[in-house]
């Protein structure tokens, strides 16, 4: 004698709603991002040309742009900072994220020593993974 009752369970159907709201906290975070990580390239630093420079390098995840005005004035993420201000925010970074890749945007004008205390502020952070910007030639600025 069977005295169990015969359900079928029907499966529940997929909720959309908090699909769509998770879409587009995604869409609004990326955009966002991708705002703030433009801002880094558009300020008043005229990068210098070189043949084997690219247009526009492909971007990694996390990556730091370090840019160095013609007066020497070190700018990161639209902040102004001092060496050991910079020091103190590249070793934060490298105690999370040990292989940290850092981009140095100095522009033409700029002396030489104020990028060597910049790549010398970089090491001892404990970073290794560092890249120049530069651009091609013909698509250098007119001075």
């Amino acid at each position: 004698m069977n005295f169990r009752k015969q359900h079928s369970i029907e499966p529940t159907p997929m909720q959309l709603a908090p699909l769509v709201d998770v879409l587009f906290l995604l869409v609004i975070f990326f955009a966002v991002t991708q705002h703030y990580a433009r801002h880094e390239t558009l300020m008043d630093v005229s990068v210098p040309a070189a043949e084997t420079g690219v247009d526009k390098p492909p971007r990694t995840v996390g990556e730091i742009i370090v840019n160095i005005k013609a007066d020497g004035e070190v700018v990161v993420n639209g902040q102004t900072l001092t060496e050991a201000e910079l020091l103190v925010k590249l070793k934060n970074i490298v105690s999370v994220y040990k292989d940290q890749a850092v981009i140095l945007r100095g522009d033409v004008a700029v002396k030489y020593d104020n990028v060597m205390k910049v790549l010398d502020t970089c090491q001892k952070a404990g970073i290794w993974n560092i890249a120049f910007a530069t651009v091609k030639p013909e698509d250098a600025p007119q001075k």
